[in-house]
């Protein structure tokens, strides 16, 4: 069950990313500054009753053709953070078999309730440009009195080109993004409550 959670995680945007009006279901309007940019909520879906995603985007870009962004994929339930991190791990190792620009990372905060997983993955798409990737994914898990939930806060970079060419321009880019996911605060969410 938690794999097919995080095999939507990652593929929600390219199934469902669109430009309609979408609405907050997790008390975060936008626009949401990561680290100076400011981006706006441009998606958002009830996945099921306990799991939530809202995506946010540059203003002057869509789903077709964005270059950043964010995701925040909430699941208000209990989720045993290191299984997460190591399936998330595992899947991008696998990818590794097809995608020769496939490369992960992974760290713990001094804390140990956090875990960032960062990586970078290429796609050569039916029509269109091909594009390589760099994505931080940022997990949190919070157990309270009033329940548990578990919170996935995915930053994403595209860079349409030959992946060859593209990829050492991302791998430039990593130390800042990374400082930038590690130093975001992560608003409160209030989880909005969808019968089904």
């Amino acid at each position: 069950m938690l794999k097919n959670l995080l095999t939507a995680v990652t593929f929600a945007a390219a199934v469902f990313g669109s430009a309609q009006q979408a609405e907050d279901l997790l008390n975060i309007p936008g626009p949401v500054d990561f680290g100076g940019e400011e981006l706006f909520l441009a998606w958002s879906k009830p996945v099921s009753q306990t799991f939530y995603k809202q995506q946010y985007l540059p203003a002057d870009e869509s789903f077709d053709n964005f270059t950043k962004m964010l995701d925040f994929s909430y699941f208000n339930k209990e989720i045993e953070l290191e299984l997460a991190v190591r399936q998330k791990v595992e899947q991008i190792q696998h990818r590794q078999e097809t995608d020769k620009f496939a490369k992960v990372n992974v760290a713990e905060n001094p804390a140990g309730n956090e875990f960032v997983v960062d990586y970078y993955i290429s796609e050569t798409p039916e029509t269109g440009e091909p594009y390589m990737e760099y994505v931080i994914d940022r997990f949190r898990a919070t157990n309270a009195p009033q329940g548990s939930n578990f919170l996935i806060l995915s930053y994403v970079t595209r860079v349409y080109g030959e992946p060859r060419k593209t990829a050492k321009a991302l791998a430039n880019q990593r130390d800042a993004l990374m400082i930038k996911m590690i130093e975001f605060p992560i608003p409160e969410i209030k989880f909005k409550q969808i019968n089904n």
